[in-house]
């Protein structure tokens, strides 16, 4: 494997980061403690939202968003084909079944008519991914979603500081699905946040995710009672006072690290924009991009193939990575479901031409500029 000149993605930890952790580790509580809270209080205020609720991954966020709402057997949920397998697997896991739809060619978030068209009694949730740091069409999901009683959980894993006219990603749907993964906008390695508006679900998710005992620990040592139940099938989802620590550093830098994306992302466009074949992220006028993924599309009129410009990069030393190739077209879901794949023509088609490029807040010039270089 030829060494990485400019990887994939290289996380951002400062000094600060480093110290908020240091200093977290001398508390008694490592778990469910004030950091948590904090984090939480902090998070909830940047998305506009009255709850959120931190959780280990936003697989965790995506199940306890399910089990929030009774999603169960024999229920469907409908999915956009074309997101990571995360999305799909936590209605399984709930016992319902992904209904796949397609993607927006440009966009390559969920079509709104193709939602419409997949509801039927199963239906129980619309699960909407916000790609690469860009919003879906909300407006007409929305509309959908009152129309048909059917609630929205927003996939938020690329969009912390994404907007769609004027309102943050996560502040939409019923649930808000935020993911902490390490090449995140913000990272806690690994780890998660749920936003809602919904004090009943806030309530139910915040008892899951401890086990479904009706008292924690810190609150019985508190009131001095050893006593607990354990009053649903609950799990261990908890987010920790380490990651805690760290989310809520990177969280107070959020603009900056947004701010030092979009500006890869800019040279970048300058850079592609005249070269023919290659097609760079389109950014709709009534939303922003806080570019997660910088993902462009390789046609036909380009000189490589997207898989040769892949195998090129690679020999070059540059990281790169294909999200998503579609789901319908994994063997899990293949074998489980009675999936046409022709229904996808938009996703069957993407799979063959995105490529995401590096890109990421540490990135120096001659890192982008050495990317660039080897597309022309």
């Amino acid at each position: 494997m030829t060494k990485l000149k400019v990887p994939y993605f290289e996380p951002w930890i400062t000094k600060e980061d480093k110290k908020k952790i240091m200093k977290v580790l001398d508390q008694r509580w490592l778990t469910n403690g004030p950091m948590l809270q904090k984090f939480e209080d902090g998070f909830r205020k940047s998305i506009g939202t009255k709850f959120a609720i931190g959780v280990g991954s936003a697989t965790q966020a995506l199940h306890l968003a399910m089990r929030a709402i009774n999603v169960g057997e024999g229920d469907e949920v409908i999915v956009p084909t074309f997101t990571f397998a995360a999305t799909a697997n936590a209605a399984i896991y709930n016992g319902a079944k992904p209904i796949f739809v397609d993607v927006d060619k440009e966009t390559f978030t969920i079509v709104p008519e193709k939602i419409q068209n997949s509801i039927n009694k199963k239906t129980k949730a619309i699960i909407v991914v916000h790609y690469g740091g860009q919003a879906c069409d909300m407006d007409k999901i929305l509309k959908i979603s009152k129309e048909n009683n059917i609630p929205i959980i927003e996939d938020c894993a690329h969009t912390p500081g994404s907007r769609y006219k004027k309102k943050n990603c996560g502040s939409m749907g019923l649930i808000g699905c935020f993911s902490f993964y390490a090449t995140k906008t913000i990272t806690t390695a690994e780890g998660g946040m749920i936003t809602t508006n919904d004090k009943n679900i806030e309530k139910q998710i915040r008892l899951l995710r401890s086990q479904a005992m009706n008292i924690q620990a810190i609150e019985r040592e508190k009131k001095a009672k050893w006593k607990y139940d354990i009053v649903d099938l609950g799990y261990n989802y908890r987010l920790d006072e380490i990651r805690s620590a760290l989310g809520l550093s990177q969280l107070q830098r959020i603009n900056k690290i947004i701010s030092k994306r979009s500006k890869i992302a800019s040279k970048y466009n300058k850079h592609f924009k005249n070269i023919e074949g290659i097609e760079t992220p389109t950014v709709k006028k009534d939303r922003n991009h806080t570019y997660h993924l910088y993902t462009i599309k390789i046609n036909k009129k380009y000189s490589l193939t997207r898989d040769e410009l892949f195998e090129k990069l690679s020999k070059k030393g540059i990281g790169t990575s294909v999200q998503y190739y579609p789901l319908h077209l994994m063997s899990y879901y293949k074998n489980k479901f009675k999936i046409k794949e022709k229904e996808y023509q938009v996703s069957n088609k993407l799979k063959d031409e995105i490529l995401c490029l590096p890109i990421f807040p540490t990135m120096s010039n001659k890192q982008i500029d050495y990317v660039m270089k080897q597309i022309q």
